[in-house]
């Protein structure tokens, strides 16, 4: 994905999106995740894929440096 593409389809996140997001960044485990927003693993697995999906990518470290890159955390 070049970066003209990115920038002109940037992601929505819902807030509870961005929020995992940051703990993603921060490299947090679903399993910490979870259990710092009080919710299931499932959820926490739920929200990362639909993040993953949202920014096009396969893996958290994608993610986490595109975040990181476009300034969302």
């Amino acid at each position: 994905m070049s970066p003209a593409s990115f920038t002109d389809r940037m992601p929505r996140l819902s807030p509870r999106e961005r929020e995992i997001l940051t703990l993603l960044v921060e490299g947090q485990s679903n399993t910490e995740i979870a259990a710092q927003l009080y919710l299931s693993l499932n959820t926490i697995k739920t929200h990362v894929r639909s993040i993953l999906n949202k920014f096009g990518v396969d893996t958290r470290l994608q993610v986490a440096v595109l975040a990181v890159r476009k300034g969302l955390v």
